[in-house]
Formats: structure tokens, sequence, C-alpha cells
């Protein structure tokens, strides 16, 4: 069992680790994100730069867990065997050997 993450903290962290570089640190805050869980809750005031940060961190996010989408279903849960656990299609190299076995076989046991 892992340990809970504070997102309040996590939040604070954030906005201390981009705040330094913020090319307007007096300007007025732009948002007012509030963070509210059983942990507690926090209010942060922040500016664009904050908000531009974020923006940046999204786009640049990549899931560990991401192996792509189906060819087959468009699901987004592939194992690590790139096995689609949504409609059972193989997807990789494996996955097209067989199919293209599956194809040959389906042809030869054609009328």
């Amino acid at each position: 069992m892992s340990t809970p993450i504070d997102p309040a903290a996590v939040m604070a962290a954030f906005i201390d680790a981009v705040e330094p570089y913020d090319p307007s640190p007096d300007a007025d805050p732009v948002a007012l994100i509030g963070v509210r869980t059983a942990l507690g809750e926090a209010t942060f005031a922040v500016g664009d730069h904050v908000i531009r940060a974020m923006c940046k961190a999204l786009a640049a996010y990549r899931d560990p867990e991401d192996r792509g989408t189906c060819v087959q279903c468009g699901g987004r849960h592939l194992d690590e065997n790139l096995h689609c656990n949504e409609c059972g299609r193989l997807h990789g190299i494996l996955g097209e050997v067989i199919a293209q076995h599956a194809r040959r076989v389906a042809a030869e046991d054609a009328p």
C-alpha cells in the first residue's frame, strides 16, 4: 500500500517550483484554485505564469500506462503485451504475425 498523496501539498509544491520564474511577480492573480479533500482544503491565488506552466506540464505529460490506442475498437487499455483489454485484439509485431496467420488459415478454409 502506498502513502496517500496530499493534493493540496502537490499543488503548493508545483506553485513553489514555478513562481520564482514568473516575469511579472507583482501582477494580479488570474485564477483562484481550490483543493478540498479528506486531508483538508487549500486555496491558491495564481498568476498567468503558473497557469501557463500547468498547461505546459499537462501537454508534456505521458502516462506510463499509455501504450496507444486499439486500432480495432479505439480503446486505450492495452496491457504490457499490447493486448487490448476491451476487444481482445493483440497489437505490435506479434499481434500482426498472429493476424496474418489467422487470415491465411481463414483463406485456406474458405470454400
